[in-house]
């Protein structure tokens, strides 16, 4: 519901300065969602006294705003009181958030009364003084951001740390924070007790500020985690091919705490990744390796879920594709920080300082500034290619390739037209026979068994079976 600014002045002595001060905040495009304004000449004619009706305006408004000059106005002859001296009174006793202005009227004398009155009001607030139209609006302006910003209706900090509204210390999950709190002295040797309350773990993480929480403490802590931020979710996707196109195999939106949403999507990931599993060698578990690092694919997840810009309506993406996993969120790098730089060491830039820092505590960020260096190592240690960095408008992505037949391997093996499309049918399906081949480029037998043969010995492609029965796959996804 908007809120009402009262507009309070001698009526004919600033006619002009009361229309623009109306059109100009119901034209702003800001303020519009925000206000609604009172105008006395703007009501239709009615069978009721001015004075209850302007009066219960008053009582209606939430923000009071007096324009005086020099003349007091109509005087009541029961008191001698004028409307405007009477609308500051009323204003005054219902406590209303007051806004002042005084236009400069040079060596113009002031009715005795309006000096009186505005005598009064400068005595109890802080006003302003006008010399035009254009200086009242630039005035307002700054007035109503002002009490915005202290209702935290739009934010001056950065969401991490703006509050978050009507969010209260019951909104925060105890279970959630003695988890927290058992882990990061466990992880990161946290000098917090276990049993620190809710109210003081979430003050050592600057995160609640005068009992205020902060959006980071909500996101993080609470049992309403999307009440900050409705898009700050993590969706997540498989595709059998290399596109996105429907229908849809697997679709998920995971909610709940950013630690949920980081532990739900690297699950979603792992599940639909092959994998091997060990003997029980060395241990009562058998050891489980996947075809893609998880460590890798939790880290770039959770930097995403990290830094993402969470003013922006898109979420945080997770696409498994046959041949990749693209990790996407809203956001850009900071300034002065390209792609190109996190494949080399460089400075840790968090967009959002307060969630970064609980995350790492709990473990889920490996080390501050190191992560993509970390996700490099991992796979070039699985004998894959290195992750791509791209911005790519408003979204930044992480390419984690799940082979290494990527583009760039495919144009440095010397193979055919017609073997390019034989690997990219096998993406997309698994597996091709020597039939299928045929029917894909039109060759005969023989020369789809030669062009298959050869994709064998640049180790591309592994046969499956013998003679007819035959079938091949991508080298090592048997």
């Amino acid at each position: 519901m908007k809120e009402l600014i009262f507009i309070s002045s001698v009526q004919k002595e600033l006619a002009d300065e009361r229309k623009v001060l109306r059109d100009f905040i119901l034209g702003n495009r800001l303020f519009s969602r925000y206000f609604d304004v009172f105008l006395f000449e703007d009501l239709p004619a009615k069978d009721r006294r001015p004075d209850n009706l302007y009066l219960d305006k008053v009582d209606e408004c939430s923000i009071f705003l007096a324009l005086y000059a020099k003349e007091y106005g109509w005087e009541d002859p029961k008191d001698g009181i004028s409307p405007t001296e009477r609308e500051f009174n009323l204003a005054t006793d219902l406590s209303k958030h007051r806004l002042i202005f005084l236009r400069n009227v040079g060596n113009g004398k002031l009715h005795p009364k309006m000096e009186a009155l505005t005598t009064k009001a400068k005595n109890q607030l802080t006003y302003k003084r006008f010399s035009s139209s254009a200086d009242l609006t630039s005035l307002v302006y700054n007035s109503l951001i002002e009490y915005l910003e202290d209702r935290c209706i739009i934010q001056n900090k950065p969401f991490d740390a703006a509050v978050c509204p009507g969010a209260t210390l019951s909104d925060v999950s105890t279970e959630k924070i003695r988890w927290f709190l058992r882990t990061a002295r466990q992880e990161r040797n946290l000098n917090l007790s276990t049993t620190a309350s809710p109210e003081q773990t979430l003050t050592h993480l600057k995160i609640l500020e005068d009992g205020k929480l902060s959006n980071a403490a909500v996101l993080l802590f609470s049992r309403d985690p999307q009440k900050c931020a409705t898009s700050a979710v993590v969706k997540c996707a498989l595709f059998h091919g290399l596109e996105v196109a429907k229908p849809i195999p697997s679709h998920q939106v995971f909610e709940g705490t950013l630690f949920d949403q980081v532990d739900s999507a690297v699950d979603f990931v792992m599940g639909k990744l092959d994998r091997t599993v060990g003997t029980r060698k060395s241990g009562a578990r058998a050891p489980v390796k996947y075809e893609v690092p998880k460590e890798a694919v939790a880290e770039i997840i959770v930097n995403a879920v990290a830094h993402r810009d969470y003013t922006s309506s898109a979420s945080v993406q997770v696409f498994v594709f046959s041949d990749r996993i693209e990790v996407s969120n809203p956001g850009r790098l900071p300034k002065g920080l390209t792609p190109e730089h996190l494949t080399k060491p460089h400075s840790s830039e968090p967009a959002n300082p307060l969630i970064a820092r609980p995350l790492y505590l709990a473990h889920y960020i490996e080390s501050l500034g190191t992560g993509t260096l970390d996700v490099i190592r991992l796979f070039h240690e699985a004998n894959l290619p290195a992750p791509e960095f791209a911005q790519r408008g408003n979204q930044f992505v992480v390419t984690l390739w799940r082979d290494w037949l990527t583009e760039d391997a495919l144009n440095k093996l010397d193979i055919t037209d017609r073997q390019r499309e034989a690997v990219q049918h096998v993406k997309k399906a698994g597996k091709i026979t020597n039939s299928e081949y045929q029917d894909l480029v039109g060759v005969a037998r023989k020369t789809a068994a030669r062009d298959l043969d050869g994709l064998v010995e640049k180790g591309v492609l592994d046969r499956i079976g013998a003679k007819r029965g035959a079938h091949y796959v991508l080298a090592g996804r048997k």
